[in-house]
């Protein structure tokens, strides 16, 4: 190779190396300012980046709060609840992992549906339940068989327990796993074995005993696989709800009464709801456990309707105790004075139609105060006939018929009392002969045993009295609301004193229709009115050949109704019974509310109680005439209203 050869390829190489090193040398420069780009710039950004991705938090289901009665007694708590999750991230296979779980306990198809269906709507980390409240012998089985159940594994969670059951089911309701409908973003809702409120204080109040989530870190690896824990805090336990309700009332309340019967009990100086019960009921535990397609339909099916608070959402028509309400009605209206007489001959005509009053020759000469205590139909009849349907509706809304009470019971029912405009838009008219039976609480009025029970709060009280459940949060009572801060109804009180007067004699009076709802002595004063109200109705040609209710199929028998306060002087409760298909408010549900309103006066006034007015004792005379019951007795068969 020559010289100048040798210089030339000399050359080449050098030029080379050079591009070479420059390039070296640039890519050298370009990783250190990427260097300072990401560790000064953007250091703590990516930081905050790799430590997430390091550590997975993750919620813990705090524990339900407890719902109280008004003394302390535990009415829904809480109690140990093992169960079987599944991680789908731990198993290649759900279905073949199920399939050998069902060989150790057996799982329906319902049950693997379920399960499959929570897999798929969850993410592959979150566990889903398989099976709850498990028995030690379950237990020691999954144990056992852990090898060959990739994903299974065993926890303690909580489950809800209602020691006083039935007595106290359609009040404090029941929880059970929400539904895909109840997922709101709250990611507490996706936890295994978080429940929700159903029904009752529980539906009511579920935000508040639900609490707040607790969390939990884990560090985990690239794919989301726990590799340990690092750190733990317990979330903040739901708060105790305490009701008003006295859950030994409750229960002695309960136990006088049978199928069909609702009793209200209203504390009238404050709106708190001492007693709430209906019968049949359910067993609300059984809900925590999950129902049966057996149990469901078994409630469903049953004509008596175990699942429905009676007291809230059934309707019934009034009847004759409603007549206070048209009473006043009558006299804001000056439709009728205090002392005017209303003949009754035992049925009033009206064109070609004729009303009967419960009593078939009738009760004479009658004013307001005998008119309310004999319960005559006929001057009622009258009384609704000169004020007027929209009057009367007007006053019954005042005193909580057929409005929203907004009471702590989701789905409570406001009942109905009809007006002229609504009778018009429905296409038909509104005749005379429809408000003349409004007059003695029939027709269209549908008003729940809870709205009843705050008529009669109302009633003696002079103030809109509103219903309520809720006792104290937290353990702190709620303020309590005395009768002197509702607001006055604005009904003068010489118009109230006149039904009070009236109800005082229909229970204290010889010949009231309320006498076997009479107080001991001892114990108080009771004011009340009885009612009847017909689901059947009775044809002239019955009546005129000695008809007898007993004869009718229990059925077709007219409901039983009663309302009243003690004590009389000074109110304190007020109570309302309903007995369906019970013939007669005076002999079915007055001697009710009797039994329960004697338990409840020695129940809360056993210190400090006034001194008991005797029941033989008059009222003080307002210059109302009284008169003499017609003499006659009533012939078998008639309504004793």
């Amino acid at each position: 190779m020559s010289k100048k050869e040798e210089e030339r390829r000399r050359g080449v190489f050098t030029r080379r190396a050079l591009m070479l090193g420059a390039g070296q040398l640039g890519l050298l420069g370009f990783l250190g300012y990427r260097l300072q780009k990401l560790q000064l710039e953007q250091g703590e950004r990516y930081a905050t980046l790799a430590d997430e991705n390091r550590i997975s938090a993750r919620l813990i289901a705090p524990p339900r709060g407890r719902v109280l009665d008004r003394v302390g007694r535990v009415v829904g708590a809480n109690d140990l609840n093992w169960r079987v999750l599944l991680t789908a991230e731990q198993t290649q296979d759900v279905g073949a992992t199920l399939e050998t779980f069902s060989k150790i306990i057996p799982l329906t198809e319902q049950e693997r549906a379920r399960i499959e269906r929570e897999v798929r709507r969850r993410r592959r980390f979150v566990p889903a339940v398989v099976r709850e409240f498990l028995t030690w012998e379950e237990m020691a089985k999954i144990e056992v068989n852990a090898p060959d159940l990739p994903g299974i594994s065993i926890d303690v969670g909580t489950t809800r327990q209602y020691p006083w059951g039935e007595h106290l089911a359609h009040v404090v309701g029941y929880v059970a796993p929400p539904a895909e409908a109840d997922i709101d973003g709250d990611p507490l809702l996706e936890l295994p074995g978080i429940r929700v409120g159903r029904s009752g204080i529980e539906r009511f109040h579920d935000k508040i005993l639900r609490g707040s989530a607790g969390t939990v870190q884990f560090e985990v690896n690239a794919v989301g696989r726990v590799i340990r824990e690092l750190d733990r805090r317990e979330g903040a336990r739901g708060q105790d709800i305490g009701i008003s309700i006295d859950a030994e009332l409750q229960k002695a309340v309960r136990n006088r009464i049978e199928e069909g019967t609702s009793i209200v009990v209203l504390d009238a100086r404050n709106g708190e709801v001492v007693a709430m019960a209906s019968q049949p009921s359910f067993d609300p535990n059984l809900f925590s456990s999950g129902i049966s397609s057996a149990q469901w339909r078994e409630w469903t099916r049953n004509r008596a309707t175990p699942l429905i608070n009676k007291t809230t959402n059934g309707l019934y028509a009034p009847g004759s105790t409603f007549k206070m309400v048209v009473g006043l009605a009558a006299l804001e209206a000056k439709t009728v004075t205090h002392t005017e007489r209303v003949f009754c001959p035992g049925h009033y005509d009206l064109g070609d139609t004729r009303f009967h009053c419960w009593r078939r020759f009738g009760h004479g000469s009658m004013d307001m105060r005998a008119a309310l205590k004999n319960s005559c139909d006929v001057y009622f009849y009258e009384l609704a006939k000169r004020t007027g349907i929209d009057r009367i509706t007007a006053m019954a809304k005042r005193f909580g018929l057929g409005v929203d009470l907004e009471i702590e019971l989701p789905g409570t029912r406001s009942g109905f009392s009809p007006t002229r405009q609504w009778r018009i838009s429905q296409g038909k008219p509104w005749n005379l002969g429809d408000t003349i039976v409004h007059g003695i609480g029939q027709g269209f009025y549908q008003f729940t045993p809870l709205s009843l029970a705050t008529m009669t709060a109302r009633l003696a009280t002079g103030r809109a009295v509103q219903p309520h459940l809720t006792h104290s949060i937290n353990g702190k009572e709620v303020k309590g609301i005395r009768a002197e801060d509702w607001p006055l109804m604005g009904i003068p009180e010489r118009d109230l004193k006149l039904m009070r007067e009236g109800m005082w004699a229909v229970v204290n009076e010889q010949g009231g229709s309320g006498g076997s709802g009479k107080l001991p002595a001892s114990v108080g004063v009771l004011a009340g009115k009885t009612g009847s109200v017909q689901v059947r109705r009775v044809s002239r040609e019955q009546r005129e050949r000695g008809f007898r209710v007993e004869t009718m199929p229990r059925e077709w028998r007219p409901h039983a109704l009663f309302v009243a306060y003690a004590p009389y002087d000074n109110p304190q409760y007020a109570i309302s019974v309903v007995v369906e298909h019970g013939t007669s408010g005076g002999s079915a549900a007055a001697p009710l509310a009797r039994e329960v309103m004697t338990d409840v006066m020695n129940r809360f006034n056993r210190t400090n109680a006034p001194a008991a007015r005797s029941a033989d004792a008059r009222p003080a005379d307002t210059g109302t005439a009284q008169v003499a019951e017609v003499p006659g007795t009533p012939p078998n068969g008639t309504i004793r209203r």
